[in-house]
Parts: structure tokens; C-alpha cells; sequence
């Protein structure tokens, strides 16, 4: 009889993460990851430009006294030619953009921009992610918010969708 008990503990043990798992994917996920740059100083940096066409970006560019939207973004990234549109949207409305190219090469940056638009005044070349994870960036896209002194006000991870676009003005704003 005792032999046959323990037949059924790997079925409880089953049941049990079964009944866990389930239970996590009914409750709500949490939307917004607090970084922990928020409020620092972007790290020092100096890119060279992603392709001929556009200067490369620095902090200095961004400490200028004018707030502005940081996209980290990539040619062979799917979630950056979703956001292609509402990044175009923004920089109708005024919104100055400054980007950088992730591990990309020049002629696929070119390729990108002329297939799905260019927003940006600028764009940096980061070949081996080095700015993008001393930003804490986990991925591509990624789009902060900086104020004109060079600091981190607000960060958006993954693409920008329509619904978006009104909050990161918000944030613009805010950061002037």
C-alpha cells in the first residue's frame, strides 16, 4: 500500500504546477518596468554615424538644452518597422529624434530608412551594443525620453504604438 502512494505523488506534484501555472497566467501583467536610469545622466558616449547621410550622436548632442526622444533601434528588428509610422508621427509634430543603429551595417541602416521612413536627426552606429547597455536597455526598440540637460526623464521598451505617441509628448513636455 505504501509503494502505491508514492505512485502518486509525481501526479500531485504535476497538478500542483499545473494549478500554479494557470493561476499566473490569469492574473494582470505588469505594463511598466521602473528603470533604473531614470533621473541619471546618459553615460558618455561618442557614435560614429550609422551611414552616410546623417551625423553620428553623442551626449553632447542631447545635453544641448532642448529635450528630445533617444530610439535604440535596429534594421533587422520586425517591432522597429511596427513603430516606423508613429516615430514618423512624432517628428511631424516637432518632435526631435535622435537614434542608434544597433549592430547594424550601413547599408542595411540606409536600406531601412529609405524603405520605411527617417525621423531622425541624427544617428549613432553602436556595433557592439556598448551604449545601448550602459543605457539598460534590455532590447530593440527602445525609446527614451531626455530632458536638455542630458538627463533620463522617461523610458519607453518596445515598439511605439499609436496610443503611445500622446503619452511620450506628455513626457516631452515634462522634461522641458
Amino acid at each position: 500500500m505504501r509503494n502505491r502512494l508514492w505512485l502518486w505523488v509525481p501526479l500531485a506534484l504535476f497538478a500542483f504546477f499545473a494549478g500554479l501555472a494557470a493561476y499566473m497566467l490569469t492574473q494582470p501583467k505588469d505594463q511598466f518596468v521602473q528603470s533604473a536610469m531614470i533621473g541619471q545622466p546618459l553615460p558618455d558616449f561618442a557614435l560614429p554615424p550609422a551611414f552616410t547621410g546623417l551625423p553620428g550622436a553623442s551626449k553632447a548632442d542631447l545635453a544641448d538644452g532642448r529635450p528630445r526622444l533617444l530610439n535604440i533601434w535596429a534594421s533587422w528588428c520586425l517591432p522597429c518597422i511596427a513603430e516606423a509610422p508613429q516615430l514618423e508621427a512624432l517628428q511631424k509634430q516637432g518632435v526631435e529624434i535622435v537614434g542608434i543603429a544597433i549592430r547594424d551595417r550601413p547599408e542595411d541602416v540606409a536600406n531601412f530608412l529609405a524603405k520605411h521612413g527617417n525621423p531622425y536627426t541624427r544617428i549613432g552606429s553602436d556595433r557592439i551594443s556598448e551604449v545601448q547597455l550602459a543605457l539598460g536597455s534590455s532590447g530593440v526598440p527602445e525609446t527614451f525620453v531626455i530632458d536638455g540637460k542630458g538627463i533620463i526623464r522617461h523610458q519607453h521598451i518596445g515598439d511605439i504604438r499609436p496610443e503611445d505617441v500622446p503619452k511620450l509628448i506628455a513626457e516631452l513636455e515634462k522634461a522641458r
